[in-house]
């Protein structure tokens, strides 16, 4: 049985974990499968967003070790990095959605541990079950959070909330991680609200969408002289842009018109 599933509904893609009697633990096959999924996601220009759930009774229980260490290479074949990435297998299982052009969008509920957490934080938007627990659980087997957490982390929480979580590894819920600001809101039916969120974005032009994701990303950690600069450029490239026109002719006439494919990719 395949560890995931993609789903196309229109212009909005959702990527399924379907573990389900694993709670979705992240095997070797889930991180491979993850990680094409996402690449082949971010060569489609029509795509408007994309959401991230899992079947059964969790979303994602964490890193499935044995699958892991029942054959030691494949340890080492993930942890090593390509010369021409920034991440190994086990960041980019996480860090491939963060490149998309596109909003992601995780809906999380039951189990949110470990790896699942990390590749949740890599999304633009977690939206969560009340009752959902999450944790950094990596220290429970005396680890550190290294599939890409550390960024996502930094721009979520302050210094000292991330190295509590990290180094208790302790289980909260997804209405103290919405106080935290590790979830962005909870919901009783989190796929409806995912799927509301990801066609209410997609009424915006798409160029605006992807230029707006890369800009905060970029932004968020940079001087002010450099965020003025990239606000500069982004707003330069939208300008005058076909999709621009789109959007300016949508609020003169009232009335949505269609937009064409995006051009913005990084």
């Amino acid at each position: 049985m395949a560890a995931i599933r993609v789903e196309r509904h229109g212009d909005i893609a959702e990527v399924i974990l379907t573990r389900a009697e694993k709670h979705n633990a992240v095997s070797v096959d889930t991180l491979t499968a993850l990680i094409a999924a996402g690449r082949d996601l971010a060569n489609d220009r029509s795509l408007r967003a994309v959401i991230i759930h899992g079947e059964g009774p969790s979303f994602c229980s964490g890193l499935n070790i044995p699958s892991f260490m029942a054959k030691p290479s494949n340890m080492a074949r993930h942890f090593w990095r390509p010369l021409w990435r920034q991440t190994n297998n086990f960041q980019e299982v996480a860090w491939v959605w963060r490149r998309l052009a596109v909003p992601v969008i995780a809906v999380l509920h039951g189990r949110c541990y470990g790896a699942g957490m990390q590749i949740a934080l890599a999304a633009d938007f977690r939206l969560a079950t009340p009752d959902c627990e999450l944790s950094i659980m990596e220290a429970k087997w005396g680890l550190v959070p290294d599939m890409s957490g550390t960024v996502s982390l930094r721009e979520l929480v302050p210094m000292d909330i991330a190295k509590r979580l990290s180094m208790t590894a302790e289980v909260f819920t997804a209405e103290q991680g919405q106080q935290w600001g590790l979830v962005t809101s909870t919901h009783d039916e989190p796929l409806a609200a995912a799927r509301a969120l990801a066609a209410s974005i997609a009424t915006r032009s798409p160029d605006a969408v992807a230029s707006t994701k890369f800009l905060f990303q970029r932004a968020w950690p940079a001087s002010p002289g450099k965020a003025f600069w990239l606000e500069r450029w982004y707003q330069l490239r939208l300008l005058f842009g076909k999709n621009q026109r789109v959007a300016v002719k949508t609020v003169q006439t009232g009335e949505a018109q269609a937009y064409l494919p995006r051009r913005i990719k990084r």
